[in-house]
């Protein structure tokens, strides 16, 4: 991201939000092929549509037939005219959305805040949260990738206060994850704490030797989420969990 665009962000209001459903294989295809442009779309920043998986340990496992859209909106506003007007809004509208308000970015990517607002949610305020790594990977990286990440995702996967995650991809350089938790405090303790090193290992190796060209860990905090995702609402299930516990 160049220093206008970074100029260009600073200062908006600026969400995110995150589409999923099971619109079937071929469907999908149609879904790749509709990705929003900010060029032509009022109010987006940034756009990417994504085939699904499994964050498991082991070879990645695709998700056939369900479809992502992450994109960055400059408000609410925006967002509500795209989910009233566009046709890929239209082919999603049977799955699960949810708006994210972002807390804290590391790393760079494109239409991402570069500054956390100052009416955003404190970081440190504790409940349901939602993390999304990004990253525009180095093919010539991409198997020393897929051993960290496996390694990360099958402690991710057994983490009772992960409480639903889906991996994405975009063949043949975008790789994501999307993962709602229970609490920030428990998502510190996976990604940060002595007695789960995977995660802080696999950050170890990239610093080393990047796996990406581009990547970005985002934390956000959900809100006005719709629909279920494998027959429940994340954010309220995840926000049951941290009550119970």
């Amino acid at each position: 991201m160049d220093l206008t665009q970074r100029d260009q962000v600073r200062g908006l209001n600026v969400i995110v939000s995150a589409h999923f459903a099971d619109v079937g294989v071929r469907a999908t295809r149609a879904v790749l092929r509709e990705r929003p442009r900010p060029e032509s779309t009022p109010g987006l920043r940034y756009a990417q549509t994504t085939l699904t998986g499994l964050i498991a340990s082991g070879p990645p496992v695709v998700r056939p037939g369900r479809a992502a859209l992450l994109a960055a909106w400059e408000g609410d506003a925006a967002l509500d005219r795209f989910l009233a007007e566009a046709r890929l809004a239209r082919r999603l509208a049977d799955g699960w959305h949810v708006r994210l308000r972002p807390l804290r970015l590391a790393g760079a990517w494109p239409g991402m805040p570069v500054e956390i607002e100052p009416g955003a949610a404190r970081d440190e305020e504790d409940g349901p949260v939602v993390v999304l790594t990004l990253g525009q990977l180095r093919l010539r990286r991409a198997l020393p990738f897929l051993r960290a990440n496996s390694r990360a995702a099958g402690r991710a996967a057994a983490d009772p206060a992960m409480v639903a995650s889906v991996a994405l991809a975009r063949p043949p350089r975008f790789v994501g994850t999307f993962s709602v938790w229970e609490s920030t405090s428990a998502m510190c303790h996976y990604a940060y704490g002595a007695d789960r090193p995977a995660h802080r290992e696999a950050v170890g190796e990239h610093q080393e030797k990047p796996f990406h060209h581009e990547a970005a860990f985002l934390r956000c905090r959900p809100y006005g989420a719709q629909g279920l995702l494998d027959g429940r609402e994340p954010v309220e299930a995840a926000g049951r969990a941290a009550r119970a516990s």
